[in-house]
Formats: structure tokens, sequence, C-alpha cells
């Protein structure tokens, strides 16, 4: 017989008069790893900060390690043990490894750390996974995915018996997530239970004991290991697969060679062996997927001018030297968080990226109408009355893209553009980023995780420390197949 981790019966949860959570049932077993599909983020949030704080709720129970914690007619207990690891880390920097382990847990009431036993004391942990990370290291300084093992190593210590990780694979390259994989399913035979967020079924294929698709704060089917089929998904990703499908073959066709509008000629950075060379086109989208999250951070600097290169020169439109602000435009990671500024009006904001072409754009009245009656097509007269925290998920995404489209630059970097977000606002990205193609701006998309690139990829490049590998056609029409008969 299985024992039950954890149960949420009949939940419902409203926060400021809307409903999140309705009639939402769940169950979790001892030693289990659930997959778990968000089809759209309603009542994501607050169900993650359910699992580890009971809430007051309108109706229901949950229990969690045999005991009743919560029910609508109050909380028994406020917090329960559960880890929950995201893209933001929840380690304490300053302090190292060992330290964020052992010391910052009940109990630990020495005044003196000792730091030669806090060593034993990992030791073994990280033999039993088989990772070697240096117990002094401070946090800072870790990998994505020595972060991940840390917080789960601390997790498994002050005894959270139940882990959830979302989009993990989002921050971590192929062999280190296939080593993550293993560390899960090694705790999951001791008994520890994990909830697996991912919007990629192929991926909790390989790992999961279950998967259930969760759709506007309710679970809308529980698929078994025996069930793991792409047919049992059809019904509830019709409209994705169709989507992901359009994009695949839309790219078949063949383009005529328009000209070369950015390119990185011989460039060299950290301890790379051999010099990158990328040739971008008007209109064009390259994918560059990086191996792990070192060679992410590196790429990424070096786009962004925010490291010296040792060798080589970037060429923007037969430019050299230091990118000009017009001619790039920046689409950062959590986009709708880190792009948007609430103390600015709709219109400012839309025009951030045209006030370095035309001074006091924001001031004059001609050009805001000649703006808005350009735009009219993708931007409804009401959003410029509304203040940017009124805006829906989509609206902000799409603000944010048609300022880089009004700023009409050479080419665009999408820093992991769809991290976070849901299929409903992941298909509507792509549509975006369509738009900016159509016009002629090139995309360069930088991401770990390559699932929702390859959809819209015209050419595909691995980068490493070793350098960067261009991925042959034929090879990239291959991954897109397999994505259309397998993946969600």
């Amino acid at each position: 017989m299985k024992n039950e981790i954890m149960r949420m019966e009949r939940i419902t949860y409203v926060d400021k008069g809307v409903t999140k959570l309705e009639d939402f049932n769940l169950q979790v077993y001892e030693g289990e790893i659930l997959g778990f599909i968000p089809v759209n983020s309603h009542g994501l949030e607050e169900l993650l900060s359910l699992f580890q704080t009971n809430m007051p709720l309108r109706n229901g129970y949950v229990y969690y390690g045999g005991e009743m914690v919560n029910s609508w007619r109050g909380p028994l207990r406020s917090q329960n043990r559960i880890c929950v690891i995201r893209a933001r880390s929840c380690l304490v920097e300053g302090m190292t490894v060992a330290e964020n382990i052992f010391v910052l847990r009940q109990g630990f009431r020495q005044e003196i750390i000792p730091s030669d036993m806090l060593r034993k004391q990992l030791a073994p942990f990280l033999k039993d996974i088989g990772v070697e990370i240096q117990a002094d290291t401070y946090v800072e300084k870790l990998s994505n995915f020595e972060r991940v093992v840390v917080e789960i190593l601390r997790a498994v210590v002050i005894g959270q018996r139940l882990i959830i990780l979302e989009e993990i694979s989002t921050l971590i390259g192929e062999s280190k997530l296939r080593k993550l994989y293993e560390i899960i399913r090694y705790y999951a035979s001791q008994g520890f239970s994990f909830i697996y967020i991912n919007l990629h079924f192929d991926e909790l294929q390989q790992i999961c004991d279950r998967v259930v698709l969760f759709t506007n704060g309710r679970i809308q089917k529980v698929i078994s290991k025996s069930e793991m089929h792409k047919g049992v998904l059809d019904k509830y990703t019709e409209q994705y697969r169709y989507v992901v499908m359009h994009h695949t073959d839309e790219k078949k066709e063949e383009k005529k060679k328009e000209e070369e509008i950015f390119r990185l000629d011989n460039i060299i950075y950290g301890s790379m062996e051999k010099p990158l060379d990328l040739a971008v086109c008007k209109g064009e989208c390259v994918v560059l997927q990086c191996v792990d999250s070192m060679s992410y951070k590196n790429i990424k600097s070096v786009l962004m001018g925010d490291i010296p290169l040792a060798g080589g020169t970037i060429w923007v439109k037969h430019k050299k030297g230091k990118v000009l602000y017009k001619d790039i435009a920046v689409v950062q990671e959590d986009l709708t968080t880190n792009m948007l500024f609430p103390e600015l009006s709709y219109f400012d904001n839309l025009c951030l990226g045209l006030a370095n072409r035309v001074p006091g754009v924001c001031h004059s009245r001609k050009i805001k109408a000649s703006i808005k009656q350009e735009y009219k097509e993708y931007i409804k007269e009401e959003l410029y009355l509304k203040h940017i925290d009124e805006l829906t998920e989509k609206q902000k995404y799409q603000l944010v893209y048609m300022r880089i489209l009004l700023q009409k630059p050479k080419v665009v970097f999408c820093f992991q553009p769809f991290k976070g977000a849901d299929l409903v606002h992941r298909m509507y990205i792509w549509e975006q980023l369509e738009i900016l193609l159509r016009h002629g701006i090139a995309v360069i998309i930088v991401s770990v995780n390559l699932a929702d690139s390859l959809t819209i990829a015209q050419r595909l490049f691995r980068i490493s420390e070793k350098g960067a590998e261009e991925i042959a056609k034929d090879d990239i029409d291959s991954m897109k197949n397999l994505k259309k008969a397998g993946d969600m």
C-alpha cells in the first residue's frame, strides 16, 4: 500500500475576490516523482504558496505527513516542511555551502561554527549522490546545477519530505540535467517525494511516475506511467500542437538570402578553445543553445558588452566596434518583471527604445498620434489609458515586443524568452517574435533549454567553453519532427 505524503481535497482558494483554485484535488505519495504541467498559470503561484503556507481556504482540506494541517475552518499549522526550488535561489549569499545546509536549520545552537565538522557532515551526502562540491565554497560562486543540488541537500537534511522543482530545465544544461535526474531518483528511493513542474511532456516522461495537467486552477487529467503517450494529451494541447506544427512547417519554406546585418568575427573570451564565428542575416532567427549555465552567462556577457574580449570583433551592419543602442534591442529574462516601469505611462514604456532615435518623442502630440495610428493593428486604443499594473500578462508581453518593433533595431537578443511562461503565453511569444522577423529584424535567442526555441529556429548553434558548433539543417529538421510527434 502506498503511503500518502500530501493530499489536497476539494480545495477552493480565493484571493482578493478572484477564485484561484476551485475544487482542486491532488495526492502525492511517498517516494513518488509527480510531473506537473501548468497548461495555463492561473492559480499556480497561489498553489505553490499554499504548499508551504497554510493560508485561509474557502473550502477543502490539506493533509501533510498523515496529519490535517489546514481546512476551511482555519489553519491548524502555519508552515509545512516543504521545499520549493525555483529560478531564484533560496540560499543565503555570503555563507558557504556547508553553512547553508547545516547551520541555517532549526536545532543548530552552536555559537562557534566548526568548519571541519560541517565538512565531515556534508561528505557522506555528496558521496551518496556522486557530486563534488567544496563545502567551504560561497554559494554565490556555485553554478546553477550546484545551487539546485545544494538546495535539495538542504531540504533532505532539515527533513522536508516533499520537494518541488519549478522549470529547472531552463537553468541547467542537458548533461547536468541527466545527473540531476539521477539525484532525484536516488532520494525518491529513500522516501522523499518530488513534484516536477515542467511544460514539456517528453522531459517529464524521462523521470516521472505520474503526470498531472493543471488548467484554470484545477487538475484536468492524471496520466499514469502506462498512459504516457502522445494521444492522451491531444484533447488538452490541441491548440498548442497546431501552433507548433504551423511554425515548424512554415520554417521549411526556402527563403531568399538576405543581407548580413550582425556578425561575431573570431570572438575569443574566457577559456574558449577556438574562436566563435557567427553571421546573422536580416529577418533570420538564430538560436544559441548553451550546454551549461556558465556558457550561458559568458555568451550573454559578450553580447551585452559586459566583459572584455580576448580577441575578435563585433560588427553591426558592417560597423565595427561598440554596439549602438539604436541597432540592438534586448529581451531580458522574466521581461514582465524586468523590462516594464510602473512609474511610467503605457505610452512612455512603449517609446523607451525609440528615445535614442527621436529625442522628445514622449512630449510631441503629433508623434504620439502617428505612433498610435501606425500600431493600431496591434495595440488597442484603451491600453494607452491603463496603468502598467492593470495590464494582463499577455498585454505586458505585447508592450515589450511592440517597444522593440517601434525601435526598429537591426537585431534583437532574446535571453530565455519562454522562461516562466505557460503554454498559452508561449504561443503568444512565438507570435510576437514572428512579427519582428516579418519586419526584417533578426532574432538571436540565447537559451539553455532548446525545446521552445527549436520551433522558431532557422539555424542552431551549441555554445560551450570549447566554442560554437553549428547543427546541420537536416538535424534541425529531424529534431523538429520529433517535437511535432512527441512533445507538447
